[in-house]
């Protein structure tokens, strides 16, 4: 691997730099990759879509770790009372911190131009960071970026369903997904054990409790969820045998063999799933799942954070109420605004998750967002496409949407194996760079 700087700043703030392109004495921009709801990974100082358009440009290229993720730890320990300080907003102060450092520690020209890189939640980092401190953030690339903050979701699943459609061509997938799931209810009312032993499931359903049943319920879906949001992609640090597990991956396991149930059809995808995650049952425990997110020490999967995060700010939350016949309906919104409750105390009740999302929108704009500069990337197939913005509404901030591909799929590096249309978006917007930044 190549050589790249870490650091920390103020101390507890982590980033990485890599200057191999950047030329002292005939500086370019400064790219800036704006880090997200988990640790930093060095190997984007090496790999990805932005180190190609680094090489075009000369740019310096560094990557700052968001707050309360990865090593980038700013409290003694995560609980409610110490996680008021883990923001978007907060963020974004950090960034504004960062760069002024920056410029001083480098010794950067004055007119050095900043640009922004931000995939998923640092996506809408980007854009937002760019109308917040605008003398900074020269511009910006917002790649599937969910701008509008809503509470009760109910599009992602319904994106996952039409996803099964676009990628094989027909309805036959839905449609065993759906029996699938009638079969799985038809059989937990009468013969729970058959579904127990299919899915392996760690404890049985007459020792579960109806918030057990719905987590069961969810993570069946989350499987879906899953490869859809990622389907094809060339993600940094996937593994090669796992990426291989596509929507037509799923779809072939469900529409062929009907010799087989339905029920028997989903839960052998729902093993690769488990296997994937090294689990040797499925743990569908509401408590064990509480009891992990209440966990207020450090060094754990980090969902904590991002919890508190939509529980405070964003919502997000993927229901099943817009797909009710092919997923069931038992993960409803007042299924995820209980965890809030739960987890972090009564406080954060529907209304105050309501709250927060408005003013959430109302702060930042939502997809009315009023920003030039910035050029936002989504992909068909990816759910959060659904809160973002896919069409052209201002040429000073044009849109790309991309047929075909998935989160975040632009950001990663490129393959032979790319879509034309993927191909085509990355040259897009390395040109839309060069018209706001000028060739180096």
């Amino acid at each position: 691997m190549e050589m790249f700087l870490c650091c920390y700043i103020r101390p507890t703030q982590r980033y990485f730099v890599n200057d191999k392109y950047f030329d002292k004495n005939n500086p370019g921009p400064v790219f800036l990759m704006i880090g997200g709801e988990g640790p930093a990974d060095p190997k984007w100082m090496v790999k990805g879509a932005w180190i190609e358009y680094a090489k075009f440009f000369k740019a310096l290229c560094i990557n700052l770790e968001h707050r309360y993720y990865g090593e980038s730890r700013p409290t003694e320990d995560m609980s409610t009372k110490n996680l008021q300080y883990l923001s978007s907003s907060q963020a974004m102060d950090d960034l504004a911190y960062f760069i002024q450092e920056m410029n001083e520690l480098y010794k950067l020209p004055k007119d050095t131009k900043w640009i922004a890189f931000g995939g998923s939640y640092p996506g809408s980092l980007a854009a937002w960071v760019r109308v917040k401190y605008p003398h900074l953030i020269y511009a910006a690339v917002s790649s599937s970026g969910p701008l509008l903050a809503k509470v009760d979701f109910m599009e992602y699943f319904k994106v996952v369903v039409d996803a099964l459609r676009e990628k094989t061509g027909d309805d036959d997938c839905v449609q065993q997904v759906k029996l699938a799931h009638q079969q799985i209810t038809d059989l937990m009312k009468g013969q729970p054990e058959i579904i127990e032993k299919e899915f392996k499931v760690c404890k049985k359903f007459s020792d579960a409790s109806p918030d057990d049943i719905k987590n069961f319920y969810s993570s069946i879906a989350d499987d879906f969820a899953d490869v859809v949001q990622y389907n094809e992609d060339n993600r940094i640090g996937a593994n090669e045998e796992y990426r291989n597990v596509t929507i037509n991956t799923i779809c072939k396991i469900l529409t062929e063999g009907k010799e087989k149930p339905a029920y028997k059809r989903l839960a052998d995808f729902n093993a690769i799933i488990m296997n994937k995650n090294n689990q040797t049952c499925l743990d569908y425990s509401y408590s064990n799942m509480i009891q992990e997110l209440r966990n207020i020490t450090w060094g754990g999967d980090e969902a904590r954070q991002w919890m508190y995060q939509t529980c405070t700010e964003f919502g997000f939350y993927q229901t099943s109420s817009a797909e009710v016949e092919v997923f069931g309906n038992a993960f409803t919104l007042d299924f995820f605004i209980q965890q809030c409750e739960d987890v972090f105390g009564k406080k954060f009740d529907k209304d105050f998750v309501s709250n927060a999302a408005a003013w959430t929108n109302s702060k930042y704009g939502g997809v009315d967002i009023a920003v030039s500069r910035v050029v936002f990337v989504h992909g068909s197939v990816d759910p959060w496409h659904a809160l973002g913005i896919t069409q052209t509404k201002d040429n000073n901030a044009p849109a790309i949407y991309i047929k075909g591909t998935a989160h975040c799929a632009n950001m990663y590096p490129p393959a032979d194996s790319d879509l034309p249309s993927l191909k085509e978006a990355r040259v897009e917007i390395q040109q839309y760079l060069a018209d706001w930044v000028g060739l180096p």
